[in-house]
C-alpha cells in the first residue's frame, strides 16, 4: 500500500553506525532508498553515531556520521540497525544498547540487518516477537534470547513495527519491501531492476551453500567421503558405497556423519546434489533431465521434489528467478 501523500515531506531513514559495523549492512539499505529517489520516492537518509564522529567499519573503511544519537529529536520513518562480525561484544555494550533503545522510541519502523537482530534482542525490543538473522547465527539468537521466536529460514520477518533480516545482502530485500510499502510496487520493481537484484528471492536461506556450512572433519576417512560427494555428485553415494570408500562399517560412517557433519549421510548427499543443481540452473540451459542426471537425482521428478522440499520452489522457478531481472512481469516477485 502506498502511504505517501502529495504534499507530505520526505520519509526519514536513520541508520545507526558504530565501530566494527559491517559496511554492506549500512550501505545496502542506503542504496535502495537512494535509488528509490530516482524513481519518484522521497527519502532523506541520515547516519548517526554515538558521538557524531566517523566510525571504522569491520572492512576498515571509514564511515562519516551526520549526527550524534542525542541530536536525533524528530521521529523517523525507518530506523536501520546494522550488524557486525563481533556481535558477541556489541551486545555487551550498554551505551550502544541505550542508543538503540533511544532511537527506537523515535522510529515508526525499526529494521535490523544480519546480526543487528542481536542488538535489538539485547535491548529487549524483540521479546515475544518473531525475528530473523543470518543462518549461521540463528541458533545462537534462539539460545541467548529464548523470548524471541527465531525464523531460521526467513530472508526477512516483520512483526508489528519491528523488522529483522537475514545475512548482509538481505538488508536490501528488507529495504525493497519498505519501498514497496511506502511508494508502491512499481517503484520497488524499478529499484530492483536498477540494482540488478531480486524483487523477491525464491525460497529462503536454505538455498545457500551446504558446503560452506559443513564443518571441516577431523577424520581423514570422512574427509575422503565428503570430498568425493562434492567432486562428483552424480556418482554412487549410497550408505554402503560411502562406507566402503571410508574403509569402515555402515554403522561407523553413519555415526561419523552425525558427530562431524550434524546430519545423516543421505541428507548430506542430497544437499550437495541440490547445490550442484542450483549451479547448473543458474549458469546453463541444460534440460531438466540433463540437470537431474548430472547431479545424481536421476529424473526430473526427483529433482523437482528435492527443490520443493528443501527450497520451497520448483527447479524451473529457481532458474527463472536467478536468470532474469523480472522485466515485463506483472507480479511483484521475480520467481
Amino acid at each position: 500500500m502506498n502511504h505517501k501523500r502529495p504534499g507530505t515531506g520526505p520519509l526519514t531513514v536513520t541508520v545507526l553506525a558504530f565501530p566494527g559495523v559491517r559496511l554492506l549492512d549500512v550501505t545496502g539499505p542506503i542504496e535502495v532508498f537512494a535509488s528509490a529517489n530516482e524513481f519518484g520516492g522521497r527519502y532523506r537518509v541520515q547516519i548517526v553515531s554515538e558521538d557524531g564522529a566517523e566510525v571504522i567499519t569491520s572492512a576498515g573503511t571509514r564511515l562519516s556520521a551526520d549526527l550524534r544519537v542525542d541530536e536525533v529529536r524528530e521521529p523517523c520513518d525507518v530506523l536501520v540497525i546494522p550488524g557486525g562480525p563481533e556481535w558477541e561484544t556489541l551486545i555487551k555494550d550498554d551505551v550502544l544498547l541505550d542508543a538503540v533503545r533511544l532511537l527506537n522510541e523515535k522510529a515508526r519502523c525499526t529494521a535490523s540487518v544480519c546480526t543487528g537482530a542481536f542488538l535489538l534482542a539485547a535491548a529487549g525490543l524483540l521479546d515475544g516477537r518473531r525475528a530473523a538473522t543470518h543462518w549461521r547465527n540463528s541458533q545462537q539468537l534462539a539460545l541467548r534470547f529464548p523470548s524471541v521466536e527465531v525464523q531460521p529460514d526467513a530472508i526477512f520477518v516483520r512483526d508489528g513495527r519491528m523488522m529483522t533480516s537475514a545475512g548482509v545482502s538481505a538488508g536490501i530485500d528488507l529495504s525493497l519491501a519498505l519501498v514497496e510499502e511506502h511508494c508502491g510496487a512499481e517503484v520497488a520493481r524499478a529499484v530492483a531492476k536498477d540494482m540488478v537484484v531480486f524483487m523477491q528471492r525464491p525460497g529462503g536461506q536454505s538455498q545457500f551453500s551446504v558446503r560452506s556450512r559443513a564443518p571441516h572433519s577431523r577424520q581423514e576417512m570422512l574427509r575422503r567421503v565428503l570430498d568425493a560427494v562434492a567432486e562428483n555428485p552424480e556418482a554412487n553415494h549410497t550408505l554402503s558405497a560411502m562406507a566402503r570408500r571410508a574403509g569402515v562399517s555402515v554403522r561407523h560412517v553413519t555415526r561419523l556423519f552425525y558427530e562431524e557433519v550434524g546430519t545423516t549421510p543421505a541428507r548430506y548427499v542430497e544437499q550437495i546434489r541440490l547445490e550442484a543443481a542450483q549451479v547448473l540452473l543458474e549458469t546453463g540451459d541444460d534440460p531438466m533431465a540433463v540437470v537431474a542426471r548430472r547431479t545424481g537425482f536421476g529424473s526430473p521428478e526427483s529433482l523437482r521434489r528435492a527443490f520443493v522440499r528443501q527450497l520451497g520452489v520448483t527447479p524451473g522457478a529457481f532458474r527463472a528467478s536467478f536468470r532474469t531481472t523480472g522485466v515485463g512481469r506483472s507480479q511483484a516477485g521475480s520467481a
